[in-house]
């Protein structure tokens, strides 16, 4: 039998990239291209991109793996988008809207996308999170000033106000899928997990919250029936301009429009799965594989976290029924699959970063210089350099090389579980040696913080309920064989890494494409109603679990190996890194009395 073919397309933080897959999960092709952020260099806070040179990089990269794959364009049956939970901001005819300050206005030269990292909204997050909101209790308590609503409560206040009256703002995912298609309908996976939306009837929600949006000054967007973030869904009582949010994987509207299909290389028509963050694009690209050569029941599946690590890391779990956790996001109803449940931790900061800590280390072009003269990753090198230090000094495991080191890693606040931007990192062991021995050291301290602080996240996640058994990895880091084995060990489960360390995330949204061309959900023609959309729903539960486990290859497992006195100086560094939190907090509120007296 002839296998059908399906495009995914991942925008990450850095990059655009596309993959043509197989029904059965085999990677034909991919493509990728580099994508800027802005930076402000008065301002460490502002990150900003463009959606119009990532719509080319994304055209760019689907022609390719087109062309690579040597197969006609109506070969592929659908196609599915994942990006990073940014605002991009357009106006009503869907032109790039300026998000730069003093920048202000239309064009396809200006940025238009505040990125996900951008911390400019931090008093705007303040005022929301001092509102009382019922709404924070699905954010874990605290709105993370990295969501759209405080990013666009900033630009009301800073951008001229008939620009602002002027403008939609869209997560950026559910904005590809309208570049796609020309329909203006939203995930339920953007809506809710980024833009403050509680879908109905959780604890008497009207999905959208007027007495929220009127408190904190964003009360015109609620006098506008909401139609800059998306409108009112077809089927509630409130009028209003209507929309359509869409589950996961459900088809948009009629598939690519003629102008995008041009742009991309494909054919009009070809559906289009609803776009998802692309961290949950990792979870579904990950979490369906089988490990010790066991395929996962669907009911099984809420046992694997998923750790979707790359600049950042988020860790989304699922469930049946809402499990609250303080400083955790969620929990968020739909967000994949209709009646089902995410939980969603977070560090701001990963491969971003392991890579600010050894690029700011003296001896930082020395190891350059050594991996370029051995022709090896610098990484690859970094690991072979603590394991000779550890042969040389007879060292019984890794981590004894720096046992009295210690390091916290929020240098970009703390996203979970403690929801706090305002933390700092703290190294504890520095010594006067700017010798790549020490550079050394400091790249180990920086993994072990990471797998500290993800322990802490499974923690929190399982004290009220969750029961995670094991980590499935996508992302970058995943080629990091120094931290893998340190998640593994410190969080005492195994880890499972993808098929492909490079493409377990477009993976995923392939799998979106997948569900929306099956040959089931296209004969029933394009969703034009919410009452449709969400009987329709239901059976996309079935029809996007069963993509995932056909297209999903086994990976292999990093277990657990540390025990004795590893293992005991593992706990012991947890429970200093515990103690490292505490003792900001109790330091930041000694500097701040001591100034207020």
């Amino acid at each position: 039998m002839a296998k059908s073919h399906f495009i995914g397309v991942d925008v990450g933080t850095g990059s655009a990239r596309a993959a043509l897959v197989t029904s059965d999960g085999e990677i034909l092709a991919e493509s990728t291209y580099a994508t800027t952020t802005w930076r402000d260099e008065r301002n460490a806070d502002i990150f900003e991109q463009s959606t119009v040179e990532i719509w080319n990089c994304i055209s760019k990269a689907c022609k390719d793996v087109v062309r690579e794959a040597k197969i006609d364009p109506s070969e592929v049956k659908g196609i599915g988008f994942d990006a990073t939970c940014s605002l991009a901001v357009a106006d009503t005819s869907g032109r790039p809207m300026s998000v730069s300050p003093g920048k202000w206005g239309v064009g396809d030269e200006h940025h238009n996308i505040i990125l996900w990292a951008d911390h400019r909204a931090v008093d705007e997050a303040a005022a929301i999170n001092a509102s009382g909101s019922h709404v924070l209790k699905y954010v874990g308590g605290t709105m993370s000033l990295e969501m759209e609503l405080p990013k666009i409560l900033w630009l009301k206040k800073h951008m001229p106000a008939e620009l602002f009256e002027q403008s939609t703002f869209f997560d950026l995912p559910d904005f590809l899928g309208y570049l796609a298609t020309g329909e203006l309908a939203r995930s339920n996976c953007s809506l809710a997990c980024k833009c403050s939306y509680v879908p109905p009837d959780v604890d008497g929600s009207e999905g959208w919250h007027a007495e929220l949006m009127e408190k904190i000054g964003l009360g015109s967007i609620a006098k506008r029936d909401f139609e800059q973030i998306g409108g009112r869904p077809h089927g509630q009582v409130a009028p209003g301009k209507p929309t359509l949010i869409l589950t996961a994987g459900q088809p948009i509207g009629k598939g690519l429009s003629a102008k995008a299909a041009a742009e991309l290389g494909l054919v009009e028509g070809t559906p289009v799965g609803s776009c998802v963050i692309d961290a949950y694009a990792g979870w579904a690209g990950t979490v369906a594989a089988p490990m010790d050569g066991q395929d996962p029941s669907f009911a099984a599946s809420s046992e694997r976290l998923a750790a979707i690590a790359g600049t950042s890391t988020c860790h989304i779990v699922q469930s049946d029924e809402p499990v609250f956790v303080p400083g955790v996001w969620g929990p968020y109803l739909h967000a994949l699959y209709p009646d089902k449940w995410m939980n969603e931790g977070g560090q701001s900061s990963t491969g971003q970063l392991i890579d600010f800590m050894i690029e700011t280390h003296p001896a930082w072009p020395q190891l350059q210089a050594l991996a370029k003269q051995q022709g090896k990753n610098h990484f690859v090198l970094l690991g072979e350099l603590l394991a000779r230090m550890a042969e040389e000094t007879k060292a019984p495991f890794l981590s004894y090389l720096n046992r009295n080191l210690f390091f916290y890693p929020d240098l970009h606040g703390n996203r979970s579980p403690l929801a706090r931007s305002d933390m700092r990192g703290m190294y504890d062991g520095m010594a006067l040696d700017k010798t790549v021995g020490d550079l050394c050291l400091r790249y180990l301290a920086t993994c072990e913080a990471i797998a500290l602080q993800t322990r802490q996240i499974v923690e929190a996640m399982n004290s009220r309920g969750h029961t995670i058994k094991a980590i499935f990895m996508s992302g970058g880091l995943v080629k990091n064989p120094v931290l893998m084995q340190l998640l593994a060990d410190v969080c005492s489960m195994p880890v499972q890494l993808p098929a492909s360390a490079s493409a377990s995330v477009v993976l995923g949204s392939a799998m979106l494409g997948a569900a929306a061309g099956h040959p089931d959900e296209v004969a029933q023609g394009p969703i034009t109603t919410q009452t449709q959309a969400s009987e329709r729903a239901r059976a996309m539960t079935h029809r996007l679990w069963d993509v995932m486990v056909k297209m999903s290859r086994p990976g292999t497992t990093v277990k657990p190996r540390a025990q004795g006195k590893e293992k005991a100086l593992l706990d012991a560094k947890y429970a200093v890194f515990l103690e490292q939190i505490e003792c900001q907090i109790r330091w930041r509120k000694s500097t701040a009395a001591a100034l207020a007296a």
